[in-house]
């Protein structure tokens, strides 16, 4: 520090806008380069500038923590971000805090996925195929009497929640026995490595950490009308319902719309879907129709090119009963009809605006809420990171978290430099019939690569366990989308049909691997499975051949 006489001001202002072209006093420098004046300093703090450069072997000099790590969000991500940094030596703390639903709905550790999406998704899809199991059953002999089989949904609701119950618990004890501190608390940024976390109670701690993960992923997004958060339900109260919902009006086409209404239809229910626009979006459109004309083919209702304009209640009960005004997307029609429950599933929102990523400088996308991050999870704040559902322009899937979240970690704290794969993704729709997909869409490979470079091989299969039956043939579907001049090289893999998930799975590590079509034909199908009419693909979309089936 240099002590300035008032006589020598002038000179030491020259000499200084001389060097650091800064007009006024103080300046700082830190370790010969130039933050500037007050403005530019307090800019640098706030971006993590300044303490990045007083950064010693990962710690700034003379900074003290409470933590390395904190994570803000107790979902797949950031549990496995924070399990992966405790492993590698490092004290880490989770926050965690559900906002309970506008029902009232909450739940425990472990996210979405574990709670409201992903685990009670599967098991209610699961329970609707058994039904289809046992209409099925009678023409393999088994003599079943109709009037003793009815489904009830408290015995389901109850089983299902007592095992996330389970996982619960089991993710509380996996924290602890890995010395991870876990803060049921709702975490917002205080400032510059400080954080604020509040719990149930209002009571209020603050914690400070070298670095943070933002791993706060999504909750569904309400229609702001008359009597939507009023009288509707989302995903987040659908698995934990106390009653069966009755005749259900789903809103919406994504597919948390389309996987719900295909099982409570499973399980008996009159079910109508509403749609604004398209099914799937962002999904292979090819692939979205099919799923729409089965789903349609087998009993649910769809009202599309609609939207919902007010909710009204005509009685109170368990279910009660509401109104429904809708009015059309193109023209004045409007639509009413009468409903024991609506459930709204028009997308979902990030967890970003409420979490005072603005006190530390995060950007955000302001439309969405979305983070934009690099190509390592860092925001344009250097000591913050996120993953998950609230990334800018990536695919929402826990799979995906879970492996951002350990990567990131084994960077940080590893001395990795393996990054995050975000486009040769597996996935699966959990609809009636399912639809796995990896890699590009039809869509997308045109649009990124030509139509003249691409070709899709495709046909309809008919499963053995459905012959019998003589139900559904020439229904599922199986799509692969070549790149031309990469000796054919498969980089979009779609099927529909029974355990598209299982299928899918296993063709996405060969795609990883750059598996071609030559590969892929030279395979030895086993037989009979589903998965194996991808050993015999020969048609192309582009030779218009006929390509329905008439036997397995």
């Amino acid at each position: 520090m240099l002590e300035v006489q008032q006589e020598n001001e002038p000179e030491l202002k020259a000499a200084v806008l001389s060097l650091a072209m800064e007009p006024s006093l103080p300046v700082v420098f830190v370790r010969k380069e130039t933050l500037g004046g007050y403005d530019k300093t307090a800019k640098a703090h706030r971006e993590g500038k300044l303490h990045k450069l007083l950064d010693v072997n990962g710690r700034a000099e003379g900074a003290s923590y409470d933590y390395d790590l904190i994570v803000i969000g107790g979902g797949s991500g950031g549990l496995a971000a924070s399990k992966e940094a405790a492993k590698l030596g490092k004290k880490v703390m989770v926050l965690d805090f559900v906002v309970p639903t506008p029902m009232g709905t909450t739940w425990g550790l472990g996210g979405t996925c574990v709670n409201v999406g992903c685990i009670p998704k599967k098991l209610m899809h699961q329970t609707a195929l058994l039904g289809q199991a046992l209409r099925d059953a009678p023409k393999f002999g088994w003599k079943l009497d109709d009037k003793a089989v009815k489904h009830s949904w408290d015995t389901m609701t109850e089983a299902i929640q007592n095992y996330i119950g389970s996982l619960n618990w089991g993710y509380r004890v996996s924290l602890r026995e890995k010395s991870i501190t876990y803060e049921n608390a709702y975490g917002e940024f205080a400032g510059p490595h400080k954080i604020k976390a509040t719990n149930n109670k209002g009571i209020e701690a603050f914690y400070t950490a070298e670095k943070f993960l933002i791993a706060t992923g999504e909750r569904p997004r309400y229609l702001d009308i008359p009597g939507d958060k009023e009288y509707c339900i989302t995903s987040d109260d659908l698995f934990s319902l106390p009653y069966c919902p009755g005749k259900t009006l789903v809103v919406g086409a994504s597919y948390v719309a389309l996987e719900c209404a295909g099982f409570l239809a499973g399980l008996g229910l009159d079910v109508t879907v509403m749609v604004r626009s398209i099914f799937l979006r962002g999904f292979d459109q090819d692939m979205a129709n099919k799923v729409g004309d089965y789903m349609e083919d087998h009993g649910i209702k769809f009202i599309k090119k609609y939207v919902p304009k007010k909710i009204e209640q005509i009685k109170k009960g368990t279910p009660g009963l509401l109104k429904v005004t809708a009015h059309a997307t193109e023209g004045s029609e409007i639509f009413q009809g009468e409903y024991n429950t609506v459930l709204l599933a028009i997308g979902r929102d990030a967890c970003t605006r409420k979490i005072g990523l603005e006190k530390v400088g995060v950007k955000i996308n302001e439309k969405t809420g979305k983070i934009p991050v690099n190509d390592v999870e860092q925001t344009n704040v250097p000591y913050i990171y996120a993953i998950g559902d609230v990334l800018e322009g990536k695919l929402e899937l826990t799979p995906l978290a879970i492996q951002a979240g350990r990567l990131l970690a084994q960077r940080l704290y590893g001395g990795s430099k393996k990054k995050c794969d975000y486009v040769n993704v597996p996935t699966t729709v959990f609809t009636p019939m399912e639809y796995g997909a990896c890699g590009y869409s039809e869509e997308k490979a045109i649009e990124k690569y030509g139509v003249k470079n691409i070709e899709v091989y495709h046909s309809y299969f008919w499963p053995l366990e459905w012959t019998v039956p003589s139900r559904d043939n020439n229904r599922c579907y199986a799509k692969v989308i070549c790149l031309i001049p990469e000796k054919q090289r498969v980089i979009g893999f779609h099927v529909l049909g029974p355990n598209a998930g299982e299928v899918t799975q296993g063709f996405a590590a060969a795609i990883k691997c750059g598996m071609t079509k030559d590969l892929l034909d030279s395979t030895i199908g086993i037989h009979p499975v589903c998965a194996e009419i991808f050993t015999t693909l020969s048609v192309t979309k582009r030779s218009g051949e006929n390509i329905l089936q008439s036997g397995c």
